[in-house]
């Protein structure tokens, strides 16, 4: 037989093989690419939580779910606090002696109790409405209110407990014993009051400030919450972000500055109040936010978490494909039939015969 094996030469074994090697080479390829067409899409989901697509109407409802145990504390508060505020306060003694720094007028007041809750609560929240208009981060939107309602409701329930545990007499509180000017003790020396009831019960309720209180505990949050968005602490010297910071807080201090001029509180409810609220409203927030001077202060703890949690499973992802992709991948073998592909020509070579029945027909002379 001849070394050569001329049946290669023909057109159809040419293109057979060179079908067969293209077919296996683009097996291989696509093995090769899945793993990155998947990492694409990975990075494109994880891009997706970047932006925002976690927003209330996607995971509105899972995540009050998951909260749903603070919320209904929440409520719990809101009957406590309603129940300290019916409840009479404790009545102090309050001699002749003691009516000197209490004849001050009795006046309305500057900031109404209905502003309260407006101020304090309800520009907070439209505030955070236009940050998660414009972040679309539903993690953001539900702590923030969380955290501010509870910063406020919790230093109501405590500055309303004081109170009715105190008693302190305010600044007016000869007016609101004695409507017409005519003072009356008893044998002990304490004042015996004849004015309405409400008011008197009102009087006897001056420390801590529950105008400051809820100022400092509204606004004070929303100093903390600015801080962190704007980023005031990023090293670098922008001192008009301060600004904004303090404009809350500025609003807060002139509310607590009120309730002394409407000489409705002395300066140590003040004080005292608005300490309470700050301090209160100081860890509510941390508990969902970061610090302001932290790198990751502008988000809430839950969107650094559940970006985290994505980021693990897209590397879980991306590794299980890669690890699949090389074990199912073809192995292209350059021979074929027992012969040696050589070049694009085709050709293929047969090893020369070693057989006994060649070397026969060598010595006979049949070649």
């Amino acid at each position: 037989m001849p070394w050569w094996d001329l049946r290669s030469l023909s057109c159809f074994g040419i293109f057979r093989d060179v079908s067969s090697k293209r077919s296996d080479i683009s097996v291989v390829s696509s093995g090769w690419f899945s793993p990155l067409i998947e990492h694409k899409n990975e990075e494109e989901r994880m891009r997706e939580v970047q932006l925002g697509s976690h927003t209330v109407r996607s995971h509105g409802v899972k995540v009050a779910r998951t909260h749903m145990h603070d919320w209904w504390i929440l409520l719990l508060l809101a009957l406590i606090e309603i129940i300290l505020y019916k409840i009479h306060p404790f009545y102090r003694f309050v001699g002749e002696d003691m009516m000197t720094d209490l004849k001050y007028p009795l006046k309305s007041n500057t900031v109404p109790v209905w502003a309260v809750p407006i101020y304090s609560i309800l520009l907070p929240i439209a505030i955070f409405l236009v940050v998660y208009f414009r972040r679309r981060d539903v993690y953001d939107l539900h702590h923030a209110i969380l955290g501010l309602l509870y910063s406020v409701l919790v230093t109501a329930v405590i500055t309303d407990a004081i109170k009715d545990a105190v008693g302190r007499p305010r600044p007016d509180f000869f007016w609101r014993c004695f409507p017409d000017g005519k003072d009356v003790y008893d044998t002990l020396g304490n004042v015996v009051c004849h004015g309405d009831k409400n008011v008197i019960k009102e009087g006897h309720k001056s420390f801590p400030s529950g105008h400051t209180a809820w100022s400092f505990a509204g606004l004070g949050f929303l100093s903390l919450y600015l801080s962190g968005k704007i980023q005031i602490f990023d090293r670098r010297g922008h001192v008009a972000k301060l600004c904004l910071v303090f404009l809350p807080l500025l609003v807060a201090s002139l509310v607590g500055v009120s309730r002394v001029d409407d000489y409705w509180h002395h300066w140590q409810d003040v004080f005292a109040g608005g300490l309470l609220g700050l301090t209160v409203a100081t860890f509510c927030y941390l508990q969902f936010f970061a610090p302001p001077y932290h790198p990751e202060g502008w988000g809430p703890y839950a969107y650094f978490q559940v970006l985290e949690e994505s980021r693990a499973s897209t590397q879980a992802t991306i590794a299980v494909n890669a690890s699949s992709t090389q074990a199912g991948e073809p192995q292209v073998d350059d021979t074929q039939d027992g012969r040696s592909i050589h070049g694009c020509m085709g050709i293929s070579l047969v090893p020369p015969p070693t057989s006994g029945s060649t070397l026969k027909d060598i010595e006979s002379g049949r070649r």
